[in-house]
């Protein structure tokens, strides 16, 4: 891949990217720094990337990885802070708007290999046999995990849509 064409695929896909990986973790800001490290990592070895190869999904794999090595760092920190008896005072983000939310907290309620299939399916819109593909696992499995989280999210998303909607304004009409 040439330095435009990375270029312009960096400009293609890194919304998206965010976003999915954001869906992933739960954490927006988690989300950017990851796919930001995926993107330099890339960029170090453009030149065996492929357009046709799909460098999105390497990128995603990427991100992912980074992001759990992080949850395990910020795992031990915490229970080294724990032990030495101080308190985390992070600062609190802004919210995301009420729907995204709902899905994140949905998401949540899923077993981790559940939510990546998932959003790899549902919001990065790969098909079964690439998301059997990207995650290692076979086929019927996939499938297996998307009708288990199927099942696992609709009462909490119907609940999600019907709050958020009695929150929105009526337009006539409608």
């Amino acid at each position: 891949m040439t330095d435009d064409e990375f270029e312009e695929f960096y400009a293609r896909s890194v919304t998206r990217l965010v976003g999915q990986v954001y869906l992933m973790t739960g954490d927006l800001h988690e989300a950017q720094d990851v796919v930001q490290e995926a993107f330099v990592r890339a960029w170090g070895r453009r030149s065996d990337l492929r357009a046709d190869a799909g460098p999105e999904a390497w990128i995603r794999t990427v991100a992912r990885r980074l992001a759990v090595s992080r949850w395990r760092r910020g795992v031990r920190a915490a229970a080294a802070w724990r032990r030495h008896h101080r308190e985390d005072r992070a600062p609190a983000a802004a919210a995301p708007d009420p729907g995204t939310v709902a899905l994140v907290a949905a998401l949540r309620r899923l077993s981790e290999r559940q939510r990546r299939v998932a959003v790899l399916h549902y919001v990065c819109d790969l098909s079964v046999d690439q998301v059997a593909a990207e995650t290692g696992l076979a086929p019927g499995t996939v499938k297996s995990h998307l009708f288990r989280a199927r099942a696992a999210l609709a009462p909490h998303l119907d609940d999600a849509a019907d709050r958020v909607g009695a929150a929105m304004p009526k337009e006539h009409g409608v």
